[in-house]
């Protein structure tokens, strides 16, 4: 240890060990990186099992639901490759900073909120906090550690990705049967606190030596295609497709794609070069990466329902059979045969893995009116086997797919696109369950009929996906090149967060 070390360790806390001052120095970036992360991400899934409750409270409708996720996965999706460029202009530890800022005001107005308009206002800023979060993590371990530490730090990392995915639906129910829904986001404020208190104290500030452009044009564009592309569709499940204000908002949403992708062609700095995309294989791999988080997480908000108002399960109860199935087989998966799916070619790993998925889900998809919620428990321990197989590949994959000097554009562009497919999943599939229970009246056999349909619908996603990647994935990733330094490392390592859940 150095002197330095010795001296700053004292001074701080003279009565206390030093050897344990100089560990806990070492790694409150590690802490710090980790309480924002699992905050971020376990708010996308916190939130489904509180979904009846939220409902219940405001008399919300099915669109409503879906906007209260949506708000806040579209909000992450749409700033995540926008705050990374800030980020490195202005400084990552005072971008994570203000990211915990605004995703504690944003938490403490969820939790006040009196209607569901003001909650999902209050979601969308949540989002926008989120995304500057997450924005910086992979880049602040990436900074902070090396070598040795570096690998453990990220392993931490990976661990904490997928234990928030696995925690969501169980803090979720947990807090709303036994103090009510608010507390799913009133439990956000302490640990906010907390990862500020390691931030300030252990987090140095570092900045890209470029400096780093942000990239306006096309942060806006990218936003309203994706904000109007969902809207279009949630209001299209809601009123119908031919209502007006959907044509025109899905017709917004294309205009401003066509933006998007000329902003980014024109732009000298784009937040994401397009270039990029002539590579097939790493298309596919997006692509893939869009629609496993449809296949796999896009339906659970609506089994939520299913068990709650039709088989009147608690919350605890329908996040233990809901999700704890699918997040307990990938973490497994994840922890056992990690080391040795990096070793496998993505195109088997990736490939098999979203066949798997199918089949999960057309396991499920056998739901009856007398069905109980065990029914779903096999079919969701088969996604989780291959979610488990899927994201942990498709991050390696991806960055072995691109030069080492746009991993971190990479990785941005595979998170943001993975909370684009949940997103857009659970409008598609809303829209879905929606017309079953309005053509079945409400019953109970219209609800497990539009849980099937969706389901069906998610399987036939994860098989195009499966198969493109069979197809057209045939080289062997990189990723030993790039250090072992995920950029875009899956959150959910083991489990995404459906992200946003």
């Amino acid at each position: 240890m150095s002197r330095s070390a010795r001296m700053v360790a004292l001074v701080r806390y003279p009565d206390a060990p030093v050897g344990i001052l100089l560990v806990m120095r070492k790694w409150s970036p590690l802490i710090a990186v980790c309480l924002g992360t699992f905050l971020l991400l376990v708010d996308v899934t916190i939130v489904v099992v509180a979904l009846p409750a939220i409902a219940g409270k405001f008399g919300a409708g099915y669109a409503d639901l879906q906007w209260v996720l949506d708000g806040y996965a579209l909000a992450l999706a749409a700033l995540l490759l926008g705050a990374g460029s800030l980020a490195d202009r202005y400084g990552r530890r005072r971008t994570y900073l203000v990211g915990i800022g605004i995703f504690a005001a944003s938490s403490l107005l969820c939790a006040i909120a009196p209607n569901e308009q003001a909650l999902i206002a209050a979601r969308v800023l949540q989002g926008a906090g989120g995304a500057a979060m997450f924005a910086t993590t992979a880049a602040l371990l990436n900074v902070t550690y090396h070598g040795h530490d570096r690998g453990v730090a990220f392993g931490v990392w990976g661990a904490v990705n997928g234990a928030a995915a696995a925690a969501g639906p169980l803090a979720g129910g947990l807090l709303t049967e036994h103090f009510g829904w608010r507390w799913i986001f009133l439990v956000n404020l302490p640990i906010c606190l907390a990862a500020v208190w390691f931030t300030v104290r252990g987090v140095t500030e570092s900045r890209a030596p470029w400096g780093g452009r942000f990239d306006l044009p096309g942060t806006v564009t990218f936003t309203v295609a994706a904000g109007a592309a969902t809207y279009g569709l949630i209001r299209a499940g809601d009123a119908g497709w031919s209502d007006g204000v959907a044509l025109a908002a899905l017709a917004a949403g294309l205009l401003a794609l066509i933006a998007f992708v000329g902003a980014e062609l024109r732009s000298d700095h784009p937040m994401l070069d397009l270039k990029l995309f002539r590579r097939t294989p790493f298309t596919v791999l997006i692509i893939a990466a869009f629609l496993t988080q449809a296949a796999a997480f896009g339906y659970l908000p609506f089994a939520t329902v299913w068990l709650q108002q039709v088989l009147g399960n608690g919350p605890v109860d329908a996040g233990l059979v809901g999700a704890l199935p699918m997040a307990a087989a990938s973490l497994l998966v994840g922890a056992a045969a990690g080391r040795m799916l990096q070793r496998i070619a993505p195109r088997w790993t990736v490939g098999a893995g979203l066949l798997l998925i199918a089949a999960g889900d057309l396991m499920q998809a056998r739901l009856g009116a007398d069905s109980t919620g065990k029914a779903l428990i096999p079919g969701l321990i088969v996604v989780g086997i291959g979610v488990g197989s899927v994201l942990p590949s498709l991050s390696s994959a991806v960055l072995g797919q691109v030069p080492r000097e746009r991993s971190g554009m990479a990785g941005g562009a595979l998170n943001t696109f993975r909370q684009l497919g949940f997103a857009l999943g659970v409008a598609v599939f809303g829209t879905i369950f929606a017309d079953h229970v309005a053509d079945g009246h409400g019953q109970p056999a219209g609800f497990a009929a539009g849980l099937n349909a969706t389901l069906l619908v998610a399987a036939g996603t994860a098989a195009l996906a499966g198969v493109l990647v069979l197809l057209f994935v045939r080289h062997r990733p990189a990723s030993v090149v790039h250090g072992g330094s995920p950029a875009g490392a899956s959150a959910p390592g083991a489990v995404a967060a459906p992200a946003a859940s």
